[in-house]
């Protein structure tokens, strides 16, 4: 598990491989990602927007850029928290994301980014 606090916002990452959803043969590894987001900040904040870097072992690099989280943009009074279930689709059997949530803190509408946590996708036997 990854985690990090950035901006007074907790980032917690969890992965898992998914292999119902995958064909190795076809070079299709489809890997799930839970998120936990913690406001420890004395204000409210709201999540805008995502930005991902996701790279896989051959050397590929992509970009997703987007508005919130799974269709939403949670706010956060101090001390709450916001959970998420996503996914992402590699060629290869490893590779790992890393990016950064854009919030706008509510009292002032000043908006700051969050750095999400680089973590790994890997197949659980190349573990060892």
């Amino acid at each position: 598990m990854a985690t990090q606090v950035n901006n007074g916002i907790k980032v917690r990452v969890k992965t898992q491989f998914e292999p119902n959803y995958s064909n190795p043969g076809m070079h299709q590894y489809f890997f799930s990602y839970a998120i936990r987001i913690e406001n420890t900040n004395e204000f409210s904040v709201q999540l805008l927007r995502r930005h991902w870097y996701i790279f896989d072992s051959n050397g590929s690099k992509h970009e997703v850029d987007g508005e919130g989280v799974v269709g939403e943009t949670p706010v956060l009074a101090p001390g709450e928290s916001f959970a998420y279930d996503s996914g992402c689709n590699l060629r290869t059997s490893m590779g790992s994301m890393h990016g950064y949530y854009t919030f706008v803190r509510l009292f002032d509408n000043s908006s700051f980014e969050v750095e999400i946590p680089k973590f790994t996708l890997t197949l659980p036997e190349l573990l060892n």
